[in-house]
């Protein structure tokens, strides 16, 4: 099945490019996506591991950026948060050997699969945090009133 992981995670990296040399708190993040602080810190989490991010606690602490939004491609997410990077699965019994389609058809599915997520790898790596960053940046500035709001954006109490 799939999960939202990738968007989430390109969600938050883009808001470290969009903010950038700014430590930011799992709250300030969580109110971005619109979801809980935990989920955010669990993603941060994989993320710390993949040597993406890193944090600081106390005054002035946060998460931060370790690496430039320029080098940071949606592959590098996405393996950082879903790293068995198993998009398709096979189910979990096995079909029926007996039955000719059923010999084959896990072998033949793989293959197909295997080609679905080189394509699917090598899109996202052809696309960097930057960019996204970039995306957003032209359209907030076309919108005087989500420039203001992101300038003095603020964790709500």
């Amino acid at each position: 099945m799939l999960s939202s992981k990738l968007s989430v995670g390109t969600h938050i990296m883009t808001i470290f490019a969009l903010k950038p040399g700014e430590p930011l708190t799992s709250e300030f993040i969580a109110c971005s996506v619109n979801t809980n602080p935990v989920v955010i810190r669990r993603l941060l989490g994989s993320l710390r591991e993949a040597g993406i991010v890193d944090s600081k606690i106390g005054v002035g602490g946060g998460w931060s950026l370790l690496v430039d939004p320029e080098n940071l491609t949606l592959l590098d997410i996405l393996r950082a948060v879903e790293p068995q990077n198993a998009i398709f699965t096979l189910p979990r019994s096995v079909p029926n050997p007996e039955c000719p389609c059923g010999l084959y058809i896990s072998g033949v599915l793989t293959e197909v699969y295997d080609k679905v997520q080189a394509g699917m790898a090598q899109q996202l790596a052809e696309i960097s945090i930057a960019w996204i960053a970039e995306q957003i940046s032209n359209r907030i500035h076309c919108d005087e009133e989500a420039l203001a709001a992101f300038t003095n954006c603020e964790v709500p109490r």
